[in-house]
């Protein structure tokens, strides 16, 4: 285990084992590792711990993390306690406490006896046999289920089984998106399947939507366990089937049909079987080409279905539009089988990079209603004014009454006029407000399709006939961005004029953040400090210093990202200002340490020359939020240092190069950075001067996301020929002189 690791079990800083090492003789010495980075023996560790009074302050699902760690990769115990964690569910707390407080011995054949009462439940477990060396994740698996609750020691031992495997890409679909493709089903959807089932956030949330019925695969023994559990515990009532194998070359359910489908399918997958499956009866719309996986999954899931059943599915963006897949694309519209597509911003979901696609399927019907529309949602990008198509600076949106989507701002907790960071994931995210604007078109379109009104910039039901064209594109911005008949000329003016409006007011705060407020020469020449570097601070106490992780510290590839219930503050929040805007897959290796108030945050990587902020002080906003990758926290004693003084000196151009290595990307060594040493009310004074300077900067950026949405929207009312230049003759033949 790591010095980090320690840290976490102890409930210390790193720096405090830091000191513990030099102190202590009896410290344990490194066993494995190298000089700069080394790791110690669990065993040891705890027994030095306790030899010193240190109760364990991880949690409960740290335990656990440390209980299966300790028994080494091989060992299989993971496998044979996901039967115990489906039956350990339906007992109390208190009947936890008591088994866990017997022996050893007691301990596994009471948990023998107990996970034997579900063998049948979850697919391929190996046999329910315990040894005197699992005693212990025994115990830590029934304290994590009565603490933490029995899905989280589930996502652990998933967790755990996937890390020792050769598995990539696995990633669990976020709850707040498997609740919005179930209701996107229709009410009474009773047996519903998902063919490629993961963690079973789907069908556990199809359960919560009443289904009684759940059908799962999956390629990965260790998901259908996942699943199997999860369905166990989240939906009793449930009848549920879960199957291990490749859904495509070896379906578990070949004669099955159902109500529904809900699938996050693989994502180019080019080894799924094209050649063998080439004549297989599914591809109803014709074969899915070699590198267009995902069509194969589509048809899969149409086979499955009754005639009328939905399928919802998440799809990657270039589905929509790839050469290779036109006619298959092209059939499903024909056919009538594409209902809806449905665009998502990028980091609501993995992979985190692009904004992936939710395609709402129909099976057609024999002697049904024939299907004359397409419904596009546009749920990507910032709001976007309902009369112009372009984004809004203030975030409300002007498609007048009746919207049916509410114009709130995405990232709950941000003001109005901040749009999403790039760097918004999963967690953050505000799925109530997407739900509510997705939903209310479906139920709007699948009402009254038509009757169904269009909404410029948000929504748009499109012919069919308008879609079979030669490149058969169904990418949602493509189909909902405003057109010239959509802009109302005079609301699209009262919009220019309340920007302007917002352009002044904000170029008069931007004047008074730059007024010069009685700066003065420091005299002849420049002051000279003595000065410290942040490692001698850190040794002196005057800070602690938490150094930046990278993506891959938590696990390899294939873990899934671990649930947490709080944002997390990113670097791209620190160089804009923004509130925390980032998810789980943001996380920094020690997510045990929140974000406090007067915390220092210090980008670890910037690109060269690039003129964004490198430090900032975390406010209220940030406290309580986790540390993100990429950030060192400097937490410095506030009887010693001003926060604002150590950020502003920290983040000097000087000073990130002289601690910094790289050309295009630099990363920066906190420990290098150099402080002047002056007395606490010098710092402070200083520090007040360096909060205005952020202020100035935060203005600065302000009026020119202002200023860029003025222009565009301008740009985009003489170009759709709604507004005229200034001094031209308005509609009644009148010379207008007045500016726009």
């Amino acid at each position: 285990m790591t010095a980090a690791e320690i840290s976490r079990i102890a409930g210390v800083t790193r720096a405090t084992v830091s000191n513990w090492r030099r102190r202590h003789d009896d410290f344990p010495a490194p066993s494995a590792g190298t000089e700069a980075s080394p790791l110690y023996d669990l065993p040891a560790v705890q027994a030095w711990l306790r030899g010193r009074g240190h109760t364990s302050a991880a949690s409960p699902v740290e335990e656990l993390r440390t209980a299966l760690r300790l028994l080494g990769p091989g060992s299989g115990v993971t496998a044979r306690l996901f039967p115990l964690v489906a039956a350990v569910s339906r007992r109390t707390p208190e009947e936890l406490t008591e088994l866990a407080a017997t022996s050893d011995d007691q301990l596994i054949t009471r948990a023998e006896k107990t996970a034997a009462e579900l063998p049948a439940v979850v697919p391929e477990a190996e046999p329910v046999r315990y040894g005197p060396n699992d005693a212990g994740a025994v115990r830590a698996l029934l304290e994590c289920v009565r603490e933490a609750g029995a899905q989280a020691a589930a996502d652990v031992l998933a967790e755990r089984e996937l890390d020792e495997g050769a598995a990539s890409g696995v990633y669990q679909t976020p709850e707040g998106l498997a609740r919005l493709m179930a209701r996107l089903l229709p009410a009474g959807a009773s047996r519903v399947l998902d063919p490629a089932c993961g963690s079973g956030t789907l069908l556990a949330a199809a359960a919560r939507q009443g289904a009684r019925e759940l059908f799962g695969q999956d390629s990965l023994a260790v998901q259908g366990r996942r699943t199997a559990v999860r369905l166990l515990i989240a939906a009793p009532e449930a009848e549920t089937v879960i199957r291990v194998g490749d859904s495509l070359r070896a379906d578990a359910f070949p004669d099955l049909t159902v109500d529904a489908v809900l699938c996050n399918p693989p994502f180019a997958d080019r080894d799924w079987g094209h050649d063998e499956l080439a004549y297989d009866p599914r591809w109803a719309y014709g074969l899915p080409p070699r590198f267009e996986s995902e069509l194969a999954w589509v048809q899969h899931a149409l086979a499955h279905l009754e005639p009328g059943g939905h399928a919802v599915m998440l799809l990657p963006p270039a589905l929509a539009f790839r050469s290779s897949g036109r006619r298959v694309r092209a059939e499903l519209i024909r056919g009538g089988a594409l209902r809806a597509v449905v665009s998502l911003p990028s980091r609501a979901a993995y992979p985190l990079h692009i904004g992936l696609q939710i395609w709402v399927f129909q099976r057609p019907e024999p002697g049904g209603t024939d299907r004359t529309a397409v419904l596009f949602v546009d749920g990507e990008g910032e709001h976007r004014d309902g009369a112009t198509g372009t984004p809004s600076a203030t975030g409300t949106a002007t498609a007048g009454a009746g919207s049916r989507g509410d114009s709130r701002s995405r990232r709950s907790g941000s003001s109005a006029s901040t749009p999403i960071s790039s760097s918004a994931s999963a967690a953050a995210f505000d799925w109530e407000w997407l739900s509510e604007r997705v939903l209310s078109q479906w139920a709007a379109f699948t009402t009254a399709p038509d009757t169904y009104a269009d909404e410029p910039g948000v929504a748009r039901a499109v012919p069919l006939v308008d879609l079979l064209d030669d490149v058969v594109d169904v990418t949602p911005a493509r189909h909902v961005r405003a057109t010239a008949a959509d802009i109302d000329p005079a609301t699209l003016a009262g919009r220019v004029h309340d920007l302007h409006e917002q352009l002044a007011q904000q170029v008069a705060a931007l004047g008074a953040a730059s007024a010069s407020g009685g700066w003065q020469p420091a005299g002849d020449s420049a002051r000279v400090w003595r000065t410290a570097t942040v490692s001698d601070l850190a040794r002196g106490g005057a800070l602690t210093v938490l150094r930046a992780a990278t993506p891959g510290t938590r696990g390899s590839k294939g873990s899934a990202a671990p649930a947490v219930d709080r944002p997390v503050l990113t670097a791209q929040d620190v160089s804009t200002g923004n509130p925390p805007s980032g998810g789980a897959g943001d996380l920094h290796a020690d997510a045990a340490q929140p974000v406090a108030a007067g915390d220092v945050l210090v980008r670890a990587v910037a690109n060269g020359g690039n003129e964004s902020a490198m430090t900032r002080v975390a406010d209220d906003r940030d406290a309580g939020a986790l540390l993100g990758q990429h950030i060192h926290l400097l937490r410095p004693d506030p009887a010693r240092l001003d926060p604002w003084f150590l950020a502003g000196f920290l983040g000097a151009d000087d000073n990130i190069a002289s601690a910094s290595t790289g050309s295009t990307l630099v990363h920066v060594t906190p420990g290098r950075l150099r402080v002047p040493l002056l007395p606490l009310e010098e710092q402070r004074r200083y520090g007040e001067a360096f909060r205005r300077v952020h202020e100035l900067r935060a203005a600065v950026r302000r009026t020119a996301d202002l200023a860029a949405d003025t222009a565009a929207t301008l740009t985009t009312g003489l170009t759709a020929g709604v507004l005229l230049p200034p001094g031209s003759l308005d509609a009644s033949g009148a010379q207008d002189s007045r500016s726009v």
